[in-house]
């Protein structure tokens, strides 16, 4: 199948191992962060880590949007959820991220709320077109990636003139993160970043060109293939051997400098800069999420509904927020495997099959020794 099968090959897979092999340093260390949970997903599955030599180290960053919204956020859409004559929509695994008081959306749900799962936003509009009579919320997360979407959708309720219809917005910005991860005290050794893939489709590459300047940490996009990552982590190697910090595209089939700007223009109108975020794991962040503009206030949820923004801590066992940093891997976490499991998650790296601890859990990566990640032993 035409990319795929060729982005699958064990024995291509082989021959760049052996390459990335001569071409490290074996006295110093790599220390690369894939931002994308697809990324994380692909290395897991794949089992690259085993492909590639011991100065390698692969941390996992906060590249999984269920993963980093924050639990008052979570709390306030069960709260608009447990609204009389109110329809909450949202994404299926946004439903499952333990809230506040063991509940979540999906236990609201079953305690008589009526949350509904859908695969688009689009249907969410289509339930407002259909139950006029009822408030309908969106509730909207993602990266860039699933913003234009919820751009689209907002523009078309005002186009139809629907009373009835909001969105509850809670999008961010990844190169926000990304400098934001950088400027913490303990990711400073960090010495390039694996770009992630669907979002670039949306931006571009260009909007990391001033990280890698401003940093000295070259960047390198990259698809969501075993293949892809492999070649992204060689020309990471490449650069960091030479002293260089660009921005490089391995994801040419999909992604170009500028990126789709119909969507770009798109959101631009109907979103704007929030002066600071909230992410799970990260803190409050400058400038990384998006707002509804005035123009569209009518359709804004937080306004027509006065949703308090409440701040609060994750449960004393999970360590998500270590793990979203790239401080720590899902197995040093005391609870991955035991008492948070995919079936029975505490925190929300675990939730979401692109959470760090998910993807750790679903294909036996923990099953290596558990007190610290297997390159860091041999350090």
């Amino acid at each position: 199948m035409k990319y795929i099968d060729e982005f699958r090959d064990g024995d291509l897979a082989r021959g760049l191992a052996a390459t990335i092999a001569r071409e490290v340093d074996p006295a110093r260390r790599y220390r690369l962060m894939e931002f994308c949970g697809g990324h994380t997903h692909a290395i897991s599955r794949y089992g690259l880590n085993d492909l590639l030599p011991a100065a390698i180290e692969l941390i996992h960053g906060p590249g999984c949007p269920v993963c980093v919204l924050p639990i008052g956020r979570i709390d306030s859409a069960i709260e608009l959820a447990n609204r009389p004559g109110l329809i909450l929509c949202s994404y299926g695994d946004t439903l499952r991220v333990p809230a506040s008081g063991r509940l979540s959306l999906i236990k609201a749900r079953a305690q008589g709320a009526d949350v509904r799962m859908v695969y688009s936003c689009a249907e969410a509009l289509t339930i407002a077109q259909q139950e006029p009579e009822r408030e309908v919320v969106f509730f909207a997360i993602g990266f860039e990636t699933t913003t234009p979407p919820t751009a689209v959708v907002i523009k078309q309720a005002a186009a139809l003139g629907l009373k009835n219809f909001s969105v509850f917005s809670n999008h961010v910005l990844t190169p926000a993160a990304m400098a934001h991860i950088m400027e913490s005290a303990a990711s400073v050794s960090l010495d390039g970043f694996i770009g992630p893939a669907h979002v670039s489709t949306i931006i571009g590459s260009r909007p990391y060109e001033a990280f890698a300047e401003r940093y000295r940490r070259p960047v390198v996009i990259a698809g969501f293939e075993p293949l892809d990552v492999m070649q992204s982590i060689l020309l990471l190697v490449r650069q960091i051997n030479r002293g260089q910090a660009r921005v490089e595209n391995e994801f040419t089939r999909a992604v170009t400098p500028d990126g789709n700007v119909k969507a770009q223009a798109c959101v631009d109108e109907v979103f704007e800069l929030r002066d600071r975020f909230a992410w799970r794991g990260l803190g409050e962040v400058a400038h990384s999420a998006l707002a509804i503009r005035d123009a569209y206030a009518a359709y804004d949820a937080e306004r027509r509904f006065d949703i308090p923004m409440r701040v609060v801590a994750d449960a004393r066992a999970c360590e998500c927020g270590a793990i979203l940093r790239g401080e720590k891997h899902p197995a040093q976490c005391k609870a991955f495997g035991t008492g948070c499991t995919p079936e029975h998650p505490i925190g929300a790296c675990m939730v979401s099959s692109e959470g760090a601890c998910a993807a750790h859990y679903t294909y036996g990566r923990f099953r290596q020794p558990a007190a610290a990640p297997a390159t860091e032993s041999k350090s």
